[in-house]
Order: C-alpha cells, then structure tokens, then sequence
C-alpha cells in the first residue's frame, strides 16, 4: 500500500484540527466527532491544548483512504511555535492548508504558504466554513491568488454559500469549461499544453490529470476545496484529491537507516516515546542505533541505544519501511529534532535559536527541584527552549519565541506537573561574535603546587558567518589522552554559552595550540576546570561585539494608515527596505527589518494604529550589532574572567 505524510497547516482558529477531527471520522478511525470547544479532540491530547482550542504540539494520526494510507500530522498554528511546524514539515511529503472562508487569508496563512512553497511541498488548499455567515467563495479566490499564489485550480464551486444548506459541488473533467481552466494553468509550464491552446485544441481529460498531477506533485500548481470541517461537506472531495494529486512517500530500503525524530512524548513513568519519519532503509525492534542531535551552537553530538518497542503508527506491526513513521521506545536521550543515519542529508532541518528568554521560578520553595525536572521534560519535547539554572538559586533560565509559548509553559507546568511557576517579563536574547583574534597560555609549573595539573593553549579567531562554534587543533594527535582531549573540547564549548558580557559566542573559532599532561596525576577535572580560564583570556584579548536578532517583517495596511505605520516602525528601531502599492490603491505593503525585542510592541500597536486592518508577519533574519553601550546577561559559570572569584566558585581559593 502506499504511504502519504501530510501536514495540516493553518491561521489559529481556520479549523484544521476540526478538518483532522472530520477526517477520522469519515476514514472510520474514530467512532465520533470530537470537538475543539470541549476539548475532546483526538490530536489535541494536551489539557493545555483542550483547553486553550489551539494546538502546541505535533500530533499524529492515520487512516486509509482507497489504496492510500496516510499518516495525519497535526502541526501547530501560532507563530510562537514556528520551530514545531518547521520539524513537522521536514517529515512531510505534502501538506494541506486551511484557510477560513469567512476570514480568508490571513497573516499567519501566508507565513505558512511561503515556507511550504520555499521547501518545495505538494500543497492542496482547503477553504473551510463555507457554512458560516459571511463565507466567500470568489472573494476567497481572489484573496489567495493575490496573498498566496496566483498557481490555484479551484476543484469545486458551492451553492447556497455561507448558509447551514451550503453544498459543495465538485467541478468534473467531463465539463469542457473547467478542462479549459485546467488546460490554461498548466500551460503556464507545459509548452505542449500552450501549444494545444495556441491552435484551439484543449488536451483530453486523461492528460490534464496526469498533468494536473504532475504540477501539483512539483509545488507548480494548487488545486482548491471548498467544504466544511463541521458538516463534512466536501471533505469526500478532499479525500479523493490526496490519492490523486498528491505524491506518496519513497524511498530505498536497501542501506542504512535514515530517519528523523518530530516528536517526543513522556509517559507518567518517565519513559520516552519518540516519533520518527523513516526516509530510507528499515528499523526494527531491538535495533542498535545511533542518533545525531545538532546543538544550539551548530554542533553535532551523537548518543544511541536499543530500540526495545517499535510500533508502526496506522497498525503497521514492527518493522518500519521507507515513508513510514513508528512510535520509538528504549531511547532514554531521545529529543525532537534528532537524526537516525547519515548528518547533514537534505532532511536536515536547522532551526533560529529562540530571541526571548524569562526566568521561571516555583510559587512554592519547595518545588524548585520538580520545576528543573518538569522544564527538562519540556526540553525533550522542544530542545529550542534550553534551560540553564541561575546561580544562588535565583531561577530558571528558558528561552522563548513569544509570549503565548511563555503562557503555555506556565499552563502547562502546572496542569501536567502540578507545579505552579511564576515567570518574570521577557528580554531578548544577544549574541556575542570575536572581533579579532588573541591567545592564551598556561602550563604546569612544577616548581610550585599548581591549581591544576594541566598545560593549555588556545588561540580564538572570527569564524564564517553561520558557522557556530568550530573546535580545531594544531597539536600533534595523540599527544594529549583521548579523555583529556575531548574534556578541553566539551568545557570549551559550554564555556562558549557565555562570552565577555554573559551572551553566547557563535562564529568563532577556537584552536587548541599548546597541550600537556604529567602522569599519573593530571585528571580530566584538571583539563574541564582550566579550559575556561584560558578560554576566556583569549577571548578577552580578542575582544567580542554583541549583537541582536532581528526579524524580516511585512506590513500590509489601508493607505491612510501609512504615515501613522511608518512613525511607529521608526520608534521601534525598524529599517524600512520596500514601501509598494497593493492592489489598485487598496493599501501599501511594507518590508524591512525589526529588533525581535521590539516585535511585541510593535503587535499590540498596530490595531489602533492602521483600524484593525492592517496583516503584519516576521520571521527571523539576520542579527546585527547593538549600538551603543552592550547590555550584560547574570553568569552561571562561577565568572572565569576574574580567576580569584572563578578560583572560589570551585573551591580553590
């Protein structure tokens, strides 16, 4: 049988998790209905979830539709939780998107449609609610060609719209006025096609589907539904149009397994089930494997074990082939975003590290150790949000992407944990990049009781724009213990999450240049307890510039609001690149670059500024330097640029 990964993807409130509801349903996986508003949905499984109506995390869920049978991944759909919907597409084969036929296209929707269409996803739309009062269907239309993409072949057309007797009509093949319409998108890539037109022939219909599939197949065409989520009107047609538009997931099973990990669930035990997308080779129970994490600072780890449960999701059995994905147990280490095969392949997703952080702290005292452990729970399932604990007990660090994401941790730490925290109000989060080079030295001097038994030296340099933390060697190999070695590399790597003023060093190169050891008595404490100091002197010597992550931002609003909308943008530190007309003098669209600091602000002003008619969306860009005096982050490292405090810190002074 064949396998087909979709996502469904939508604005807050478009209805996708109605459309999953109503797509068990009809498939016969569930028996009823569930509903948002109770909170009895099968892929919101989360009391957050039920309660809030919005969805936080991916789920999955499957069912068979003629000779298909299709794995649902159910993403989410608030900006805040941009890092959850990337991982879910990087598992897809194509994906659905709902828009709202009374709401139309909305800010989030584009977001949405310029990711699937940069990553080359087969993409069918679906319009719900044309049930409701005030659904369009043509004003619909022209809204996505306009916001979305001018390449849609609507698939149906629907009578009495926007009442309770609203009937979806599909368009059929046989109708020579929609074999035309058909005809006239592919020949916007198909030289035959445009022949046949050109001398008045229009292709018969067995071509135009094998073309129409093509298209759709190659993210050049979007075929469009109209239904409703809540009648189950159209959502037949919708079926059909994932078996024949849609491209079914391939891949060898010869060689090497080659997977990723989307999602991570733990149980009460404590015990981890992870989701992964096979994309080559099979995996079995009992299987050895080895998994690659890339950290936040771009480097790749690896940590393994034994699968000791494997359950194919859909009732599959145990063993996992090309295209299908499988419940995962016996992996204590497993996190989302982690790669089973080779690093680096194009499934590879690398994600911008949040620009939000907020300390957490417990309500109660008490609950200090179970708020660290629910956070590092919470870190399976999201390794973005990296925690770190403050010094003297003071709180949690979490980095964030919103304040919505920061409202449901709160929710959720309580609801899942039982553990009530407080979170303080969010700054943004800098970075720090060298900005020259400098060395530093220290060896053994056995003329005196060293502080430690150990001789480093490290050189650190700029790095290549992207690069992250890049660890090289001028030392002979071998000349140092394979433990000692790789103690240096790991202490100057963490030692690396905070720089001169407390932010985490990327682009950068650190080089081991001097190395020593005096047997028997030099340790690997020795090596992890000096790397810092020397680290940071050469970092210190090179000097470091922060800077701030920015957002690439459009701003669409009526045109009598431009001026008001410039003003603003202006106040919030924003640079305004294009300022072009849309429509015929409808309104303007705005595009520049934001301090992701400023974001918020820029939110919760907009509605009064531009009526509540303005569509604004960001998404993250290059940094740039902080101008003036840089701002200082708390260290949690015992402050290794003061070598007396960094000495007491560690019990030696």
């Amino acid at each position: 049988m064949r396998i087909l990964n979709i996502g469904i993807l939508a604005h807050v409130d478009a209805g996708k998790t109605s459309l999953t509801e109503r797509l068990l349903f009809d498939t016969g996986v569930i028996g009823r209905l569930g509903s948002v508003d109770a909170g009895t949905t099968r892929t919101d499984s989360g009391a957050v979830e039920r309660r809030r109506g919005i969805t936080v995390r991916s789920s999955v869920a499957s069912f068979t539709t003629r000779d298909l049978h299709v794995n649902l991944i159910d993403t989410p759909g608030h900006g805040d939780f941009t890092a959850e919907v990337e991982r879910a597409l990087g598992v897809l084969d194509a994906a659905v998107l709902v828009l709202s036929a009374v709401e139309g296209v909305q800010a989030r929707t584009r977001v949405l449609m310029k990711t699937l269409r940069r990553l080359g996803l087969p993409t069918l739309i679906f319009v719900n609610k044309t049930d409701r009062a005030g659904a369009r269907e043509d004003g619909t239309l022209a809204a996505v060609r306009a916001g979305l993409t001018p390449r849609v072949v609507p698939m149906a057309t629907v009578r009495a719209l926007g009442t309770r007797d609203a009937r979806t009509v599909p368009h059929s093949f046989d109708d020579p006025a929609f074999r035309e319409r058909v005809a006239e998108a592919l020949a916007e890539d198909d030289d035959g096609v445009l022949a046949d037109l050109v001398d008045g022939r229009v292709p018969d219909a067995d071509r135009l589907r094998a073309g129409l599939a093509d298209h759709t197949a190659r993210g050049l065409l979007h075929p469009v539904y109209f239904g409703s989520a809540l009648s189950g009107q159209g959502v037949a047609h919708l079926l059909d149009g994932l078996a024949r538009w849609l491209p079914p997931a391939r891949g060898e099973s010869a060689g090497e397994p080659s997977g990723t990990v989307f999602a991570v669930e733990r149980a009460p035990s404590g015990e981890k089930t992870a989701y992964l997308r096979l994309f080559s080779g099979t995996l079995d129970r009992r299987t050895r494997v080895t998994l690659h994490r890339r950290e936040p600072d771009g480097t790749v780890t690896e940590h393994g074990g034994r699968v000791t449960g494997l359950d194919v999701v859909g009732g599959g059995g145990h063993r996992l082939t090309p295209g299908g994905i499988a419940a995962i147990r016996g992996l204590p280490a497993v996190r989302v975003g982690d790669r089973l095969g080779a690093r680096g392949d194009r499934h590879e997703a690398v994600f911008a590290p949040p620009s939000l952080e907020s300390v957490v702290r417990p309500l109660r005292p008490d609950d200090a150790s179970r708020l660290y452990a629910a956070l590092g729970a919470l870190a399976d399932q999201d390794p973005l949000i990296a925690t770190r604990p403050l010094p003297d007990g003071a709180g949690t660090s979490v980095l964030l992407y919103g304040e919505v994401q920061k409202e449901v941790l709160a929710a959720t730490l309580a609801e899942e944990f039982g553990v009530e925290a407080v979170f303080e109000e969010s700054r943004p989060v800098f970075r720090e990049r060298p900005a020259g080079t400098g060395a530093a030295y220290e060896g053994i001097d056995r003329r005196t009781a060293p502080a430690f038994w150990a001789t480093i030296g490290l050189r650190v340099e700029p790095g290549t724009p992207g690069s992250g933390m890049v660890f090289r060697r001028e030392t002979e190999l071998g000349a140092l213990p394979h433990g000692f070695d790789r103690a240096i590399e790991e202490t100057a790597r963490r030692t690396l999450q905070q720089g001169l003023y407390g932010w985490p060093v990327t682009d950068v190169v650190v080089i081991l240049t001097h190395s020593g050891y005096a047997s028997p008595v030099s340790t690997g404490t020795d090596f992890r307890c000096l790397t810092p100091l020397v680290l940071m002197r050469a970092l210190a010597e090179a000097g470091t510039r922060v800077y701030e992550p920015c957002h690439a931002y459009e701003l669409e609003l009526p045109t009598d609001s431009l001026s008001a909308a410039t003003g603003l943008l202006a106040e919030q530190g924003a640079t305004i690149g294009d300022t072009v007309p849309v429509g015929a003098g409808a309104g303007w669209l705005i595009r520049g670059v934001i301090p992701a600091r400023r974001i918020a602000a820029v939110e919760r002003r907009l509605p009064g500024v531009a009526r509540g008619e303005s569509v604004w969306w960001s998404s993250p860009a290059a940094d740039r330097p902080l101008p003036g005096t840089p701002e200082t982050r708390e260290r949690t490292d015992g402050n290794p640029l003061n070598r007396a405090e960094y000495l007491r810190s560690l019990g030696r002074g």
